[in-house]
């Protein structure tokens, strides 16, 4: 009879045991986090902490009117000056802190370098040149707080603000002048205090996961250079492929819509290049994204994750003259303690 007991009482345990184990597996996946440019996505248990690093180049070429190309020549019929191609460069560091198993904190700081080439034409010459800001970028503190999970579905609430610690007063030398103040574009930050609301959803079965996040950022109040960056609606959707215990592919499909800028910096003469004038600010842009996460589940770099994301644009439509985007990708590298994340 005792050695019945204890047979049996084995054999739950060994079934118990290999359930936690399969559960494990199936919480700690590659797909667990949304594509890596898509922010906030999940939670983590009280006590989790998680620090992420990304860099996201994105590359301009050539100008829009509305979604039409512009060329050289008809920029110079307003304008003195033409942009040719932009590159920028950002680098993101964020932490990660599960102040509950509902609510989740995280800070964010970015390290921005811009390179502009332009041509500029004076009595019937072109003269080309190149403008550079860097520099350290605006602090973003966020909350990601779990309003449902049930049935491999979830719902949270995201809301955050955006401190005016970038600079929005970069500049360079130009053959103009010495020390000219960049245009709206070439600054690192908005000098506002921007409030940010938005709401995530992910479901997720044995091998595929699935979400859609709506954000929205506001801009208050007028920054010291008497301006004011237009509001931005983000909305992006995204499904992936499980593929194996450490393999994810991805793809999106992201839309974003900026409003004009407000105001204008009296410094900037509008006449002069298209970046100084604040007619030429405000776009929509639709993006599909394609990417991948590599996660670690064992070992001694055990919780350690890599992902790649590249974004093309297939819709741009831009208010007045401005520069064309691209394309972008993003890098990043993700490295967990503690609690695992909680979708």
């Amino acid at each position: 009879m005792n050695k019945s007991i204890l047979l049996i009482t084995g054999v739950l345990l060994l079934s118990v045991n290999t359930l936690i184990a399969q559960h494990q597996i199936k919480t700690a996946r590659p797909d667990a986090h949304a594509p890596i440019s898509v922010m906030g996505d999940h939670n983590h248990k009280k006590g989790g902490l998680m620090f992420s690093y990304r860099n996201m180049p994105m590359w301009m070429k050539g100008n829009l009117n509305g979604d039409t190309k512009v060329s050289n020549e008809e920029i110079y019929q307003n304008y003195m000056t033409a942009p040719q191609k932009m590159e920028m460069n950002m680098h993101m560091f964020s932490v990660m802190y599960g102040v509950s198993n509902k609510v989740t904190l995280m800070v964010m700081a970015n390290y921005l370098t811009n390179h502009m080439d332009l041509t500029m034409r004076m009595m019937g010459q072109d003269t080309n040149f190149s403008t550079e800001s860097k520099g350290f970028g605006d602090v973003s503190l966020s909350g990601s707080i779990r309003i449902y999970s049930k049935n491999k579905q979830s719902l949270q609430g995201n809301i955050g603000v955006s401190i005016p610690t970038g600079s929005i007063d970069n500049r360079d030398n130009t053959p103009m002048k010495n020390n000219a103040l960049l245009g709206y574009p070439m600054q690192l930050g908005s000098g506002t205090w921007d409030p940010m609301l938005g709401v995530t959803y992910l479901g997720k079965s044995e091998t595929f996961s699935w979400g859609l996040q709506p954000k929205y950022i506001f801009r208050i109040g007028e920054n010291a250079r008497n301006y004011t960056l237009g509001n931005q609606l983000n909305v992006v959707g995204w499904g992936a492929l499980k593929v194996s215990d450490f393999f994810s592919f991805s793809t999106s499909l992201s839309y974003f819509n900026i409003e004009k800028t407000k105001g204008n910096d009296a410094e900037m003469n509008p006449k002069m290049m298209p970046l100084y004038n604040t007619e030429n600010s405000g776009r929509s842009q639709v993006d599909v994204g394609l990417g991948t996460n590599i996660y670690l589940p064992k070992g001694s770099l055990k919780n350690l994750r890599f992902a790649l994301e590249v974004k093309l644009p297939v819709y741009q439509k831009v208010n007045g003259i401005q520069m064309k985007n691209s394309f972008a990708t993003m890098f990043g590298i993700q490295y967990a303690i503690g609690h695992k994340h909680h979708k």
